[in-house]
């Protein structure tokens, strides 16, 4: 028998974004889980179209890349305009012409080849949160996957918001067409039902776990990466510092931000070494040198207090991949993050973990496995309310690892057959 053949669109492991890499780890163990032997392709827009070998659940499995093209030279063979403009016209020709149509162009062919095609956003990015440009990037592809008359499926992700009519009209075309939608926020099916005005595809919108609780941590290759920063006498606290919200002040109005972020970040650190008698390690879970890169915003914090905490203040300064990185954050006993996979990374390994929140998906997220009481929204929050939440959470940590402990299975378990009975 022909194995599946499966197209993951929105997700790659070539990210420098490890939340992205957890994503994609994920859904391939989800996918290797639910058709055994399955041959699963990547779609995504790149200029080479590379393959990724990469072990899942215990197998080695080579994934090529379908890599379209999001560009002004609508005339090259895989550019996204021409695809969805060929897809329209095969959509409107007869059996024989259609098939010549697809088969013309080998992009096009490996798509309409698919049995089935499911997709992950970026996590967060089926949104015009980021710019209705980013949501229009992300939703060309599921459109087009519509057009060839393929099953889509919409991996567990945040949903919306949505300002522009256009994103949600597009986005309410997409899940009206989808097989099946998972909104990874608790209260986020019944959010986007009114957000869109759903109806007839109310049935085909469910709640999933987010799928970065199944990914599995590994070691550093290198060795130990919290040798320095450990001390039996001091409890270690991760603490991931976002670039995307530390490089240009101007996020802090973006995302209405109550609090400066770099002070708030300062005040945290303060907190932890001279109150509570802490470790801090510094966490990236964005590498790279881009301007977002938590890399960058972390070197900014530790040149400025490494004097003031020398030997209670630590930076990782090497780049780790997503199972690695949550290797390294599974060592800590408290977690502090601004970016939700960070947080999750934790979560998971029943680390307690306060999110440092910017949008509506980390309390939908946190809430789901009963910790969103662990959520600091500097939108809604002062520094003061924040720093509270977080001493309080250094004081319950014990308490709230113990019931992460019995949480986890149960939603491991459900992350990893969530398209039982689906398709």
């Amino acid at each position: 028998m022909k194995p599946a053949q499966i197209l993951l669109i929105g997700a790659t492991l070539g990210s420098d974004n490890r939340g992205i890499g957890a994503l994609a780890m994920g859904a391939l163990a989800i996918l290797a889980h639910q058709f055994p032997g399955c041959d699963i392709r990547f779609v995504d827009y790149n200029r080479v179209a590379a393959t990724t070998l990469v072990q899942v659940n215990a197998r080695e499995m080579s994934i090529p890349l379908v890599n379209l093209r999001f560009s002004k030279k609508f005339w090259l063979p895989n550019s996204i305009v021409r695809l969805l403009l060929l897809a329209a016209l095969a959509g409107l020709s007869g059996p024989s012409r259609r098939a010549r149509i697809l088969g013309s162009n080998p992009w096009l062919k490996q798509l309409a080849d698919a049995d089935i095609a499911v997709a992950v956003s970026g996590g967060d990015s089926f949104s015009d949160i980021y710019g209705l440009a980013r949501f229009v990037y992300m939703a060309l592809p599921q459109l087009l996957i519509i057009m060839l008359g393929k099953p889509l499926v919409l991996l567990p992700q945040t949903i919306g918001p949505m300002r522009s009519l256009l994103a949600k009209r597009v986005a309410r075309y997409i899940i009206n067409h989808a097989q099946m939608s998972y909104s990874r926020d608790l209260d986020g099916v019944k959010a986007t039902i009114d957000l869109l005005s759903l109806r007839t595809a109310r049935n085909k919108l469910r709640f999933g776990y987010d799928m970065g609780f199944i990914l599995e941590p590994r070691a550093p290759a290198t060795g130990p990466a919290l040798v320095n920063a450990t001390d039996p006498t001091r409890p270690l606290v991760g603490l991931n510092v976002s670039g995307l919200l530390s490089t240009d002040p101007r996020y802090n109005s973006k995302f209405a931000l109550r609090c400066d972020y770099q002070e708030l970040v300062e005040e945290i650190v303060g907190l932890l070494i001279d109150d509570k008698q802490a470790n801090v390690l510094l966490v990236p879970h964005v590498f790279g040198a881009a301007a977002e890169s938590d890399m960058l915003a972390i070197e900014t914090i530790y040149e400025k207090l490494k004097d003031r905490y020398p030997g209670q203040l630590f930076r990782l300064t090497q780049s780790y991949d997503q199972n690695e990185i949550k290797h390294v954050i599974g060592g800590c006993e408290l977690f502090i993050g601004s970016r939700m996979h960070a947080c999750i990374a934790a979560l998971s390994q029943a680390v307690p973990a306060v999110g440092i929140a910017y949008s509506q998906k980390f309390s939908g997220v946190l809430s789901s496995i009963g910790v969103g009481h662990l959520v600091a929204d500097p939108r809604q929050l002062a520094i003061t309310e924040i720093l509270h939440l977080i001493e309080d959470a250094f004081s319950e940590r014990s308490a709230i690892r113990s019931q992460l402990m019995q949480t986890m299975p149960h939603v491991k378990d459900n992350v990893l057959n969530v398209l039982a009975g689906v398709v």
